[in-house]
C-alpha cells in the first residue's frame, strides 16, 4: 500500500535516469518489484492510502489506462536499469488488486515478465479483498503464477468491521482463504487491525480462533493507528470514538503474539508471524534488509542503490507522463551514509534475527548494553553480537530504535 502524502525532495530527471554508483550494485542485492493498484470500490475509515473510488476518478482514469501507463513505466524501468536483473519477488497492493480479476492480475504478471523475466522460485503475491474473490479467481491467480495472496480481514467482529467501514462480512475472509490454498497458492496470509475502539479481548480471540481455523501460514498484524485526514480521524476528534489507547494496544498485541506462538506460528517481524522459514513474505523482507526495489504505479515508492524516488499521485496525471515517454517520478533523494545507517537500524532491529551489533558506533553499543538491563534487548543475544528485541522491546521497538541512532 501507498501513503497518500508525498515526501518532499529534489527534482526527478524526466528520463529517470539513475547515479552510476546507484546501478553498480545491482543484482548483488535482493531486487524486487512493487505494483501499485489505486482503485478501491469503497474508501475504508482508516485507510489514508493512495487509492481512489468511481466516484472520484469519473472518467480520468481507469485500469485499462492504468495496465497501458503501467506497461510504459515497467518498459521505462528496464531501460533505467541497463541489464535488469530478473525479479525474485513480485508485489501487487493498493488499492484493491483483486478488483482487477484474475484476467487483469495476469495481465500485471505477463508485463513483468515481458520487460524483466522472473527468477527462478520468485514470489510472487497479491493483495485481496475477500469480498471481490472467488473459487475461480484464486484458480486463475494460480494458473497466472501467483504463488502468494493477501487478504484483509481486519476482524471476524462485525461491530469491530463496521467501525473499520469494511464491507465484508465476518467469515468471508475465512472462507477466502480456505479457497486460495485450495486451488493452489502456496501461502495465504491474513491482516488482522488490533485496538479499534469497542473491540474487546473476547473479540480479538475470536479473530484469531477465526484466522487458525483458516490453516494459513502467515498473519500480519497492526496496531490501529488514526491518520489525519481519514474518516476515522474526523470521528475522533468530533468525539464519537475514543483514541486508541496505548496500554490497551500493548496488551492486544501480547494476546496476538501469544495466541499464534501457541499454534505455532512465530514471529519474525515485529508485525508478521508464520509457520516457517518458507513461509515468510520474501517480498518484504526485501525491504527490511535493504534490498532493491522498483515501485511502479501512481504514488509507488522505489530504492535502488541508495537512491529513493516516489511516483505522481493520480492515476490520470501518472498515466499522461507516461504516454509522453516521461519518467512518472515525482522526486527523489540520494540517501547519505548516515540516512542508510539510520534506516539499517530502523528495519533490521524490527526481524527475529535482529540487527548485527558492529552496524552501531560505539555511543549506540552502550545504549545497546543499557538496553539489555531495561528489559528492551536480549542479553545472550548482544554477547553473541545480535541486538534482538525481547517481547518487551517489541513493545517499545520505536524507543529502542532512536536510542540505537
Amino acid at each position: 500500500m501507498v501513503a497518500s502524502t508525498l515526501p518532499e525532495g529534489e527534482p526527478a530527471p524526466a528520463d529517470g535516469a539513475l547515479p552510476a554508483a546507484a546501478l553498480a550494485g545491482l543484482g548483488a542485492r535482493p531486487f524486487g518489484l512493487y505494483v501499485h493498484v489505486p482503485f478501491c470500490a469503497t474508501r475504508c475509515g482508516y485507510c489514508d492510502f493512495n487509492t481512489y473510488t468511481p466516484g472520484e476518478l469519473g472518467t480520468s482514469a481507469s485500469p485499462a489506462s492504468w495496465l497501458d501507463g503501467l506497461r510504459r513505466e515497467l518498459d521505462l524501468a528496464a531501460r533505467v536499469l541497463g541489464d535488469p536483473p530478473r525479479v525474485d519477488t513480485v508485489f501487487v497492493g493498493g488499492g484493491t488488486p483483486s478488483l482487477l480479476g484474475a484476467d487483469g492480475l495476469a495481465a500485471v504478471l505477463d508485463a513483468v515478465r515481458a520487460a524483466f523475466g522472473l527468477a527462478h522460485g520468485a514470489e510472487v503475491t497479491t493483495e485481496s479483498n475477500p469480498e471481490s474473490t472467488s473459487p475461480e479467481f484464486f484458480a486463475g491467480l494460480a494458473d497466472a503464477g501467483y504463488t502468494r495472496v493477501s487478504l484483509g480481514m481486519q476482524s471476524a467482529a462485525r461491530h469491530v468491521l463496521t467501525v473499520l467501514d469494511r464491507t465484508h462480512t465476518p467469515g468471508r475472509a475465512v472462507a477466502a482463504a480456505r479457497e486460495a490454498r485450495a486451488a493452489g497458492i502456496g501461502h495465504v496470509n491474513l491482516d488482522l487491525i488490533y485496538g479499534t475502539p469497542g473491540e474487546r479481548p473476547q473479540d480479538l480471540a475470536a479473530s484469531l480462533d477465526a484466522v487458525l481455523d483458516a490453516g494459513v501460514d502467515h498473519v500480519s498484524a497492526y496496531a490501529l493507528i488514526v491518520e489525519e485526514g481519514t474518516a476515522l480521524a474526523r470521528r475522533v476528534r468530533r468525539g464519537e470514538l475514543p483514541m486508541p489507547d496505548d496500554d490497551v494496544l500493548a496488551d492486544r498485541y501480547e494476546q496476538v503474539d501469544a495466541g499464534l506462538s501457541a499454534a505455532g506460528l512465530r514471529w519474525y517481524e515485529v508485525s508478521n508471524w508464520a509457520s516457517s522459514d518458507a513461509a515468510r513474505c520474501r517480498h518484504n523482507l526485501g525491504y527490511w534488509l535493504g534490498g532493491d526495489w522498483w515501485g511502479a504505479g501512481p504514488g509507488a515508492h522505489s530504492h535502488v542503490g541508495g537512491v529513493r524516488w516516489w511516483n505522481v499521485k493520480h492515476p490520470a496525471r501518472y498515466a499522461a507522463l507516461l504516454a509522453e515517454g516521461r519518467s512518472p517520478a515525482a522526486g527523489r533523494e540520494r540517501l547519505s551514509a548516515d540516512d542508510q545507517r539510520v534506516e539499517r537500524v530502523l528495519l533490521e532491529l524490527r526481524l527475529a534475527e535482529g540487527l548485527p551489533v558492529d552496524a552501531l558506533d560505539r555511543p549506540a553499543v552502550a545504549e545497546a548494553e543499557m538496553a539489555v538491563r531495561d528489559g528492551l534487548l536480549d542479553g545472550p543475544a548482544l554477547a553473541a553480537g545480535r541486538c534482538v528485541l525481547t517481547s518487551r522491546g517489541r513493545l517499545l521497538a520505536d524507543a529502542v530504535v532512536r536510542r540505537l541512532t
